[in-house]
């Protein structure tokens, strides 16, 4: 049986302003595929990975050259290349089955229904005051888990600012790689105080042997070091933990076999997103029981979010609507 996929690019704006140390969005481009066959139509979102050169046009572009592909999820990883494309498409196919077996897609995957979780929520870059109020006003919102986004230079205030704001909320901070030529192992320990229990991606990509011999305080996780599992080798012994997105791994097929194997490595594990809807996130949200950190918190970084989606209250996130994607009606 084969499935006929269709692509179109979608407009989402931000609430405000998503900042990181590679810059600011207002608003997000994402990719909807829908799979059809036999009367039933699956539905998948991506968002294209900006810092692989990745654009909604070319990932739509990629889907529609397919035309039609085989419901055999594990061919399709040979079809296309990891990334958005490949996510996309394999949401759609995993929601497809759902509503063509009326079995859901957790079952399938071999999980355990999902059916609430607590996100972290994020504090964009910015200077401490406004990250400190930032940081108030998302405790009185009822985040017990935030993820700071840091710069290198001026961290340290940063990290002290949202803790000031903060003062009860668990802390994990994300530098998007901004450490680079810094000492890690001091930076890290400077944080310890505040009570940091997670340092994202010090380092560029491409350059983790920066971290050979670091011994951080703070455990490490790779994000944009490890995309699927052919880049574990390479974190492994650098790393403690990896960040799981389907958008770099290339869908929930995939995500499921990395996530397999850096458990085996003794590697934690945290499954996070991109900007994205709830569609987006639907698939990644079925790991969340196998991992220790969930940072699914896209949809609540967008001005609204698509109808019957995830239902996100006191920092956690709960089951979609039913049939809304991998469940049954």
């Amino acid at each position: 049986m084969r499935a006929t996929l269709t692509a179109e690019v979608e407009r989402w704006p931000v609430a405000g302003a998503f900042t990181i140390s590679r810059g600011a969005k207002t608003h997000v481009d994402v990719v909807l595929v829908t799979a059809s066959a036999e009367g039933a139509t699956g539905r998948g979102e991506a968002t294209p990975i900006y810092y692989h050169g990745e654009t909604a046009e070319g990932v739509a572009a990629a889907v529609t050259a397919l035309g039609a592909v085989d419901l055999d999820r594990r061919a399709l990883m040979g079809a296309l290349p990891r990334g958005a494309a490949r996510n996309a498409v394999d949401a759609a196919l995993w929601d497809l089955a759902a509503k063509l077996d009326g079995t859901p897609a957790w079952a399938t995957a071999g999980l355990a229904e999902p059916k609430h979780a607590l996100t972290a929520f994020t504090i964009s870059l910015g200077e401490p005051e406004r990250m400190e109020a930032d940081a108030r006003k998302a405790e009185a919102d009822a985040h017990p888990l935030l993820k700071l986004k840091l710069a290198g230079e001026g961290d340290l205030a940063r990290v002290a600012a949202v803790r000031r704001g903060a003062p009860s909320a668990r802390l994990i901070v994300d530098a998007n790689e901004a450490w680079t030529g810094r000492d890690v192992a001091a930076e890290a320990a400077a944080l310890l105080p505040y009570g940091v229990e997670l340092i994202e991606q010090p380092v560029k990509a491409g350059e983790d042997h920066l971290l050979d011999g670091v011994v951080s305080p703070i455990p490490l996780c790779a994000d944009e070091s490890c995309q699927d599992a052919a880049d574990l080798a390479r974190c492994i012994g650098r790393y403690q933990a990896i960040n799981i997105k389907l958008d770099k791994a290339g869908g929930l097929t995939a995500a499921l076999d990395l996530a397999a194997q850096a458990r085996a490595a003794g590697l934690d594990l945290m499954v996070g997103c991109m900007l994205s809807t709830s569609l987006g996130v639907a698939p990644a949200f079925l790991l969340a029981g196998q991992t220790r950190w969930v940072d699914l918190d896209g949809p609540l970084l967008l001005a609204r979010d698509r109808p019957g989606g995830l239902r996100f209250a006191g920092g956690y996130m709960g089951s979609a609507a039913p049939g809304f994607w991998g469940t049954v009606s």
